[in-house]
């Protein structure tokens, strides 16, 4: 237990909960539903297991994706509409591009340090629901 406590990257872990605790202080400021807070922790899961997809399976479905002219051509159209979309929401585009480096950093360290990829996926989902949470309790009482 005491080897897994020294072996663990506290300074990549404290920048990601940390972002994940503004993220749920901003979203609780908003005062949304409990609904979309569901829809939230839904989509925070799903982006930390895409992050842990392994790249060589992102590469084999790219390559399928683009083996057409017509297919090649929508995914050009789709990622001029994504750029429009960046520029037009920039400040939320940097939000999202912040958790985003956040949680790869913790997944290098981790990898680095020989965990697997089901331990990394628990330890960042405790460490971004442990955020969330940290940011909806700090929002109460600021």
């Amino acid at each position: 237990m005491m080897s897994i406590i020294k072996r663990m990257p506290w300074v990549s872990l404290s920048l990601a909960l940390l972002t994940y605790c503004c993220l749920g202080w901003v979203v609780s400021k908003s005062s949304v539903s409990p609904s979309t807070w569901l829809a939230i922790v839904a989509i925070v899961v799903l982006m930390i297991g895409a992050l842990l997809t392994p790249w060589l399976w992102f590469n084999r479905y790219s390559n399928s994706l683009l083996q057409s002219s017509t297919r090649n051509f929508c995914v050009s159209i789709l990622a001029a509409f994504s750029l429009f979309l960046m520029i037009t929401w920039f400040r939320l585009f940097l939000d999202i591009l912040l958790i985003v480096s956040a949680t790869i950093l913790v997944r290098i360290d981790l990898q680095t340090l020989g965990f697997r990829s089901l331990d990394i996926f628990g330890v960042l989902c405790f460490t971004a629901m442990s955020g969330l949470a940290m940011g909806i309790v700090v929002s109460q009482f600021i």
